[in-house]
């Protein structure tokens, strides 16, 4: 969905400069006060429009209680808990080399999500480990060869239309009826996979989550193939105007503050600061009853909501703290995470998957900064989701999609293993978890 009033002749002003920024080379401003203001004054008159249903969802959000007796997995339980996903692993490994992207029913994130579960697996020495190993190997060569297929170094979406219900399916469809219409569908489609979305922003969601997959699998296989794969993807986002869709360029935040902290490269730095300055934090509501949330219905939904917050703690860990824009980035944040796992910590979780990923992600990288983990109630809002998925996990469920379980796992073993120290809270050497 897309924010109506977004103008594209400011979105898409600057943030095409970012892509011509080379390492070496003088950085410009970030953000000018002009792109700034005019952003700010179209989401006021926005909010103006939708009066007291500003931050509403879409849909009504459903809460799922948190079981108040219920104790986080012990290192033993997590142990061979993600092995145990290994059957449901060797059902849905749809992903092969050579197959027709036309007739796909399946979107790259599927990919991405294993070859991250699997990694984070792997470091937490779960049960399995050579198995996991293999099977990220596996999906991320899959990964590197569609976006071979692309040609331009994006992780591409299937080219089809009317093969599936599914939302994303559905969105790509008509995104390909309108290029069609408009006589660019050569420009949009590429050996039947959509490498160009043509400025609506949608291919952001894909690459960032294949990217940052890449990113995870160089590092735990140091193979220069996958490296060279993720900094194809993160030179990709941010060469790409803004999206009207706020959580879109979160993805590409994410790939980039992800980018820099692998490489060190401050043009990923920059672009990952612009797109979350005029990107992402303009839609967010400053005051109200709903503060913390975004203003339209689509991004007030509690997926979106913890999606954008895990760019922007991800932004703030890795961006220098006498950086100027790293204050906004960080106050974004905090607001952002009071108002949602205040819910959490009543009527109970309206989201798993992503709140526990941004959860996991904050706590880890706010482990040193007590006062901002009890100021957004981080700690306990995670507390409250490990007590759910872990219940759920004993009664024979799996609570969260491969990426969040294999992530949620390494930190419980992580935790256990640091909880006779001094400092209860586990360390962060690296600030992606």
């Amino acid at each position: 969905m897309r924010l109506p009033l977004l103008s594209l002749r400011w979105l898409l002003g600057g943030a095409l400069a970012i892509g011509a920024l080379h390492a070496g080379e003088p950085t410009p401003a970030l953000v000018t006060e002009k792109e700034l203001a005019a952003i700010r004054a179209e989401v006021a008159a926005y909010r103006k429009k939708l009066g007291d249903q500003a931050g509403v969802s879409e849909v009504a959000d459903k809460f799922i209680a948190i079981p108040q007796a219920g104790k986080w997995l012990t290192a033993a339980e997590a142990q061979p808990a993600f092995a145990r996903l290994s059957g449901k692993l060797e059902q849905i490994r749809w992903w092969k080399i050579g197959l027709d992207p036309a007739k796909l029913e399946h979107a790259l994130r599927e990919p991405a999500a294993v070859v991250s579960g699997c990694v984070h697996a792997v470091r937490a020495g779960l049960d399995g480990a050579p198995r996991s190993l293999a099977y990220a190997r596996e999906a991320g060569d899959f990964l590197r060869w569609a976006q071979t297929q692309g040609g331009t170094g994006v992780f591409p979406f299937p080219a089809v239309r009317g093969v599936s219900r599914d939302k994303a399916f559905v969105a790509a469809g008509r995104f390909l009826e309108r290029a069609e219409r408009d006589g660019r569908l050569a420009e949009a489609v590429h050996q039947g996979w959509a490498i160009d979305d043509l400025g609506d922003g949608g291919l952001q969601f894909d690459n960032g989550e294949a990217g940052v997959a890449m990113f995870e699998l160089s590092e735990a296989t140091h193979d220069e193939a996958c490296l060279k794969s993720a900094r194809q993807a993160a030179d990709w986002a941010a060469a790409r105007p803004l999206a009207r869709n706020w959580n879109y360029n979160s993805f590409s935040v994410y790939l980039l503050a992800e980018a820099f902290r692998v490489t060190g490269e401050r043009r990923y730095l920059d672009a990952a600061l612009r797109k979350a300055l005029l990107g992402v934090i303009p839609g967010q509501l400053t005051d109200g009853p709903r503060a913390g949330r975004w203003v339209d219905a689509h991004n007030a939904r509690p997926a979106y909501h913890y999606i954008m917050l895990r760019a922007l703690a991800l932004l703030a860990s890795v961006t220098p703290k006498d950086e100027p824009a790293r204050a906004e980035v960080v106050r974004a944040l905090a607001l952002g995470l009071k108002t949602r796992n205040t819910e959490i910590l009543g009527p109970g979780a309206a989201n798993k998957d992503k709140a526990v990923e941004a959860l996991v992600l904050v706590n880890r990288l706010f482990a040193d900064d007590a006062a901002f983990l009890r100021e957004t109630r981080s700690a306990e809002a995670l507390d409250a989701l490990a007590r759910l998925v872990s219940e759920q996990f004993r009664r024979g469920t799996a609570p969260l999609g491969p990426r969040e379980w294999g992530l949620f796992l390494e930190y419980v073993v992580w935790q256990e293993k640091t909880s006779a120290k001094t400092n209860p809270s586990p360390p962060a050497p690296r600030p992606h978890p």
